[in-house]
């Protein structure tokens, strides 16, 4: 699988940060690409971190376009992304990159909990042009 540092757009990056759970890549235009550390537990304590991150980075009006880039297997604890909805952070665009097989289920809790569509890739680059045409059209 492809990785953030892989792709065209890596000279698009407005800041780059790391936590002990994964590296999250925030891009102009809102794109927010994650590579967790394998063997990683994402849970709100950890999500709320690249979440004040976003925050401080990019203007109140500029959408959130999330990618989960999946190139390494780590748990998420599905029921932590009601915290979202308690404390009030919406993320408008959310997709998750990787295997079909291995993304179905968290795919499905999180269409449960968000109200809005989550889209499933295997492929970063299409995750990525879906997230541009989404920053685009958002200008």
């Amino acid at each position: 699988m492809k990785r953030v540092r892989e792709l065209e757009l890596i000279n698009q990056i407005k800041e780059i940060r790391e936590f002990e759970f994964g590296v999250f890549y925030f891009f102009k235009g809102g794109i927010v690409i994650s590579e967790m550390h394998e063997g990683a537990q994402f849970n709100w304590k950890n999500a709320k971190k690249a979440v004040y991150a976003a925050q401080e980075i990019y203007d109140k009006d500029i959408p959130l376009i999330y990618i989960a880039n999946r190139v390494n297997k780590y748990r998420v604890a599905p029921f932590e992304w009601f915290k979202y909805h308690k404390n009030r952070f919406d993320m408008q665009y959310i997709a998750s990159v990787g295997p079909l097989k291995n993304n179905i289920l968290s795919t499905f809790f999180k269409n449960l909990i968000f109200p809005k569509r989550i889209r499933m890739f295997t492929n970063l680059d299409e995750a990525v042009a879906w997230a541009l045409q989404i920053s685009k059209n958002s200008v």
